[in-house]
Formats: structure tokens, C-alpha cells, sequence
């Protein structure tokens, strides 16, 4: 069996030290040009620190356009180049990879942050978001492949693009949002088609020794599993992709949709052939014995948020401990502190039930 301490070699030829990767956390502890700031460096490197093989970013914008959340860690500009120069060197100073998560929130950008309607493959009244023209497509194209870029010049060890929650690329997938009639829309080949292009370009422009991984949810946010299957085993066999990362809300979730129920959502990804390519799953794993029976599956590596948050040392407490379990919930603001966690990123915290002790 898999040992949480034990070195993974991806195929693009990088080593990560253990079993673990701290999530791509939502924080908003950032400047709101996009600009890195100290309140966000100081978590990030605490959990290098920490132990954490793979240390990833919050997702970081694309576009201006793009933006999700306040106070988000941005890489659309080379103004950004510098502050993920000083985060990048810090987090490979303790050992663990250094990994940007590439992002854009499409429908899901507020107006308010960006200033217009928010953009879309199609457009919905409902949600008040405009569809892109092709040159925009293209034109979105390139600027990811482009932060992908100025992430290896900044000196990261790779990027992940977001392709879950309902973000663009999960737009484009989507045959509930995406009504395109063109060559991104109506066929699961054109609605991925942006995904691969993207991934593509990033390899081509990157070099074969730069990680890269997608994120994908298996379903909700218009996503089916049957085709999210069919995508991943895709990107597997495409010789481009180092890891695939799944969503799952929790490793033991039963399926929403009734035609699937039969297993439980990790259970259906693990029939892939996953060749070289390596997996790593997200989903309420907190304690080691959590990670020891994800670990005793296909499962690669585990990525951790809550337990990140609330231990910025997760990684080195389970490989000390196996039994290690961490705080209960909720805990307090003066615990959150501690670990490394701001004023701001803890008012967002309060917006999850039971994180934040009243």
C-alpha cells in the first residue's frame, strides 16, 4: 500500500515529496488589481512548511474579466509577475512543488467586481451573462495559455486548470449552459474542445518538464458523470496531462443522478485507465485514517482544504501520527489566526456553516 510520506514522480518528470496537496482555497486576501499580497503569501508558505508535497494557489484569474471573488490572486498582466516570483520561491524553499491554478469564472463573475455583464458560451438571462463571440474564444484561449507562460517565468513548477464548479471551462462542458452551434458547442467533442486546445497550447508553450493537471466535478453545475468520464480518460490518453484532479465534495458521495447510484462517485473515475497519469481527489478528508483508505485506492495523492486551513502542518501531524484527527468544528477565530489565516479570509470562512465558532 501507498505511504502518505512516500515521494510520486509525475510523468512529466518532477518528484513531489508525499502524498499530500494543499486545495486551490478560495481566500480573498489579495489586492484587487490581482496582486499578490503578504496576508495570502504568509498562508501559502506556512503550508509549505507545513509539509505539503504540492502547495497550489487560490484559482488565479485569466482575464479582468474573469474574476470570481474579492480580493482574488490575479496572473493576467505581467504586473503579477513579481509577486508570484517571491510566492513561487518561497513555497519550493521548504521542498513542496509550486503549482498556480489557472481560472476564469465566466457566468459566475459578479458584475459588481468587473464592472460589465459577466461572460458566458452562451448567453442567459437568467444569469444575466453575455455569450462570447469565436474571437473572443480564441482570444481566451490564449490567455490562458499565456498565464500558463508567465507562471513558468514567475517560476512555478506547473499549473492546473480549472475545469469545475461551474467556472468557464465547466461552462463550455456543459450541455445545459453551453448552447453554441458552432465548433465549442452542441457535440461532448466541440463543448471540450477549449479544454484541449488550452491544455494543448500549455504543454506546446510550456515544455514536456512543466506540471500540468486539470480539476473537473463529476457532476451538479450541469456536469454529467458518464461524460466527465469520457473526458478524463480523453485527457489521460492524450500523453499531455501529469495529473487529473477530482472534485468529489466528499470521497464517499452516492451519485446525485439515479442511473448512477450503483457505485459511489470516486468508484466511477476509478475504472479509468490512468496509464502514467497521475489522481488526486478532494472531498472531506480529514484525519489519516481518511488518508490511508484513500490512499489504499487508485488514488495517488489526497488534497486537503478544511484540514489545511485549520492545520497549516496536516501533511506532517498524519505522517507523525496516523491516527492523527484534526480539531473538531467549529473552531475560533484565535485558532484560525494562529495558523496563518487573516481577518479577511476568515470573514469568508464565516460565510460556511459551522467553520467559525460564534
Amino acid at each position: 500500500m501507498k505511504k502518505a510520506d512516500s515521494p510520486l514522480q509525475f510523468p512529466s518528470g518532477l518528484q513531489m515529496k508525499n502524498r499530500f496537496m494543499l486545495a486551490p482555497l478560495t481566500n480573498t486576501q489579495s489586492h484587487e488589481d490581482g496582486r499578490l499580497s503578504e496576508e495570502e503569501k504568509h498562508w501559502l508558505t506556512m503550508r509549505a512548511k507545513g509539509g505539503y508535497g504540492l502547495v497550489m494557489t487560490c484559482a488565479s484569474h485569466i482575464q479582468a474579466i474573469g474574476k470570481g471573488f474579492p480580493g482574488q490572486l490575479g496572473i493576467f498582466s505581467d504586473i503579477h509577475i513579481p509577486g508570484h516570483q517571491q510566492l513561487a520561491s518561497e513555497i519550493k524553499a521548504h521542498g513542496s512543488l509550486a503549482v498556480i491554478q489557472l481560472h476564469h469564472a465566466g457566468m459566475r463573475s459578479p458584475q459588481e467586481l468587473i464592472g460589465e455583464a459577466p461572460v458566458c458560451p452562451s448567453t442567459h438571462e437568467k444569469y444575466g451573462c453575455r455569450a462570447l463571440s469565436l474571437e473572443e474564444v480564441s482570444k481566451l484561449k490564449e490567455d490562458y495559455i499565456q498565464a500558463a507562460v508567465r507562471a513558468k517565468k514567475a517560476g512555478y513548477d506547473g499549473v492546473e486548470l480549472h475545469g469545475a464548479h461551474g467556472y468557464i471551462l465547466g461552462q463550455f462542458l456543459s450541455s445545459q449552459y453551453n448552447l453554441r452551434t458552432d465548433e465549442y458547442g452542441v457535440s461532448l467533442a466541440n463543448r471540450s474542445r477549449l479544454l484541449f486546445e488550452i491544455m494543448n497550447g500549455v504543454r506546446e508553450q510550456c515544455g514536456g518538464n512543466f506540471l500540468l493537471g486539470v480539476r473537473l466535478s463529476p457532476e451538479r453545475f450541469g456536469m454529467d458523470i458518464q461524460e466527465i468520464k469520457e473526458v478524463s480518460q480523453q485527457l489521460i490518453d492524450s500523453g499531455k496531462l501529469d495529473f487529473l484532479d477530482l472534485s468529489l465534495w466528499d470521497y464517499k458521495k452516492v451519485p446525485e443522478e439515479d442511473a448512477y447510484q450503483h457505485k459511489n462517485l470516486l468508484d466511477h473515475f476509478l475504472e479509468l485507465d490512468f496509464k502514467d497519469v497521475k489522481l488526486t481527489i478532494a472531498g472531506r478528508i480529514r484525519n489519516g485514517a481518511q488518508v490511508q483508505e484513500v490512499l489504499a485506492t487508485k488514488v495517488d495523492f489526497v488534497t486537503t482544504g478544511q484540514a489545511g486551513i485549520v492545520h497549516h502542518d496536516f501533511p506532517k501531524r498524519v505522517i507523525d501520527n496516523p491516527d492523527f484527527q484534526a480539531v473538531d468544528m467549529p473552531v475560533t477565530e484565535e485558532h484560525l489566526r494562529q495558523e496563518g489565516v487573516s481577518d479577511a479570509f476568515i470573514t469568508y470562512l464565516k460565510r460556511r456553516p459551522g467553520f467559525v465558532k460564534e
